[in-house]
């Protein structure tokens, strides 16, 4: 009877964990946050004790699952909202290396050390830092790596505006203002931020725009 009860109470909880993930979106699957993180290894803990403790109630491992699950709903709702509530809950990407020079500054900032960079580096095949355009380390902990082309562009695109909302560190990064980009913007035939969903720059100084809802 123990065998048996342990086996139905793995299946069980293996079906609800599946669902309580695909539940919560692709992005989970994806890549993983602080909070992500933190919410698989407390789902792990539920999981294992209700296999464990035969003699325990399943509403004792359903309820917090389904709590869990509402806070990460909860989340993700409020980081579509609010620039603000995303950047503090997920943090910013942050900028390594730029034309071949290592900010050191922010490296320590992150508590990012050399040997974490060039062992990132070296998995992407470089070896020269001179041959990095940019290298951003992202939320996730990803580097993400733009190497030098002969003709001088990197690919790598400044974000300007997001989700209707102007992005002011990459105004700051393109030493450009807001007037400058409402400006660029008119020239577009737009006449509100909100109108945009995602505008971008990349360095030969072509601008990218994408407008919000142009599918509905």
């Amino acid at each position: 009877m123990f065998l048996s009860a342990m086996i139905i109470r793995t299946v069980f909880t293996y079906v609800i964990i599946l669902v309580v993930f695909r539940l919560m979106g692709k992005r989970e699957i994806g890549e993983l946050s602080v909070m992500d993180l933190v919410v698989f290894i407390m789902l792990a803990e539920i999981a294992v004790s209700l296999i464990e403790k035969p003699e325990a109630s399943v509403m004792q491992a359903l309820v917090p699952m389904l709590i869990l699950l509402l806070i990460q709903w909860g989340s993700a709702f409020f980081s579509l909202k609010s620039q603000r509530f995303r950047t503090w809950f997920d943090g910013k990407p942050s900028m390594l290396i730029k034309h071949g020079r290592i900010d050191e500054r922010e490296m320590r900032k992150q508590r990012y050390n050399f040997s974490d960079l060039l062992l990132q580096l070296r998995e992407q095949g470089i070896q020269q830092i001179d041959r990095v355009a940019y290298a951003i380390l992202e939320p996730s902990g990803k580097l993400s790596v733009f190497e030098r082309e002969k003709d001088g562009n990197s690919g790598y695109a400044v974000i300007l505006i997001a989700d209707g909302k102007v992005q002011y560190s990459g105004l700051k990064q393109t030493r450009k203002n807001k007037a400058w980009l409402m400006n660029e913007v008119k020239k577009q035939g737009y006449t509100s931020f909100e109108d945009i969903s995602l505008c971008s720059i990349n360095d030969q100084g072509e601008i990218w725009i994408d407008e919000k809802d142009e599918y509905t």
